[in-house]
C-alpha cells in the first residue's frame, strides 16, 4: 500500500484508497490491531499519509480518510502507541491536519476526523504527551 502511494503520489484516487486501506487494516482494539498499526509505521505509512494530505489538500475525501488512518495508527496507550504519536507529529501531521480543517471548514466529516486525530496525537500524561500539546497549538489547532 505504502509503495503504491509513493509510486502514484500525484494520483488522488490512489492516495485516497491507500489511506482507506491503511485505515481499515489498522482498525480495531485488540493486540493484533496494535501490531498492524506498528507494521504500518515500520513500512513508512505515517510520512506517506502526511504526503498524501499535503499533495491533495483540495480533496476532502482524501483528507477525511487520511485523518481517519492517522487516528487508527496513533491509537494505543502502550509504549509503541506513544512512539507512533511522536512519529506522526515529527512527520508533519499536525500542520497538515490543521490545513485540512481550514480547507474544508464546512465539511463535518473532515472536521470530525481531524479533531479525533489531533486528540490522539496530543494524548498522554507522560513527558512526550505534554511535549506534543504545544506543537498542536503552534500548528494553529485552537482558533
Amino acid at each position: 500500500i505504502v509503495a503504491a502511494m509513493r509510486a502514484h503520489a500525484a494520483n488522488a484516487a490512489v492516495q485516497e484508497q491507500g489511506c482507506q486501506a491503511l485505515c481499515n487494516i489498522t482498525s480495531g482494539d485488540d493486540a493484533q490491531t496494535q501490531e498492524r498499526a506498528q507494521a504500518a509505521v515500520d513500512a513508512g505509512a505515517l510520512p506517506q499519509i502526511v504526503a498524501a494530505m499535503r499533495g491533495h489538500t483540495a480533496n476532502a475525501s482524501t483528507q477525511e480518510v487520511a485523518c481517519w488512518a492517522l487516528v487508527n495508527i496513533t491509537s494505543g496507550v502502550n509504549v509503541q502507541g506513544r512512539a507512533r504519536r511522536r512519529v506522526a507529529a515529527d512527520a508533519g501531521a499536525l500542520t497538515q491536519i490543521v490545513a485540512a480543517m481550514r480547507a474544508h471548514a464546512a465539511n463535518a466529516a473532515v472536521q470530525e476526523q481531524a479533531c479525533r486525530t489531533l486528540s490522539n496525537i496530543a494524548y498522554g500524561n507522560d513527558a512526550q504527551g505534554y511535549a506534543r500539546r504545544q506543537p498542536t497549538v503552534d500548528a494553529g489547532a485552537l482558533p
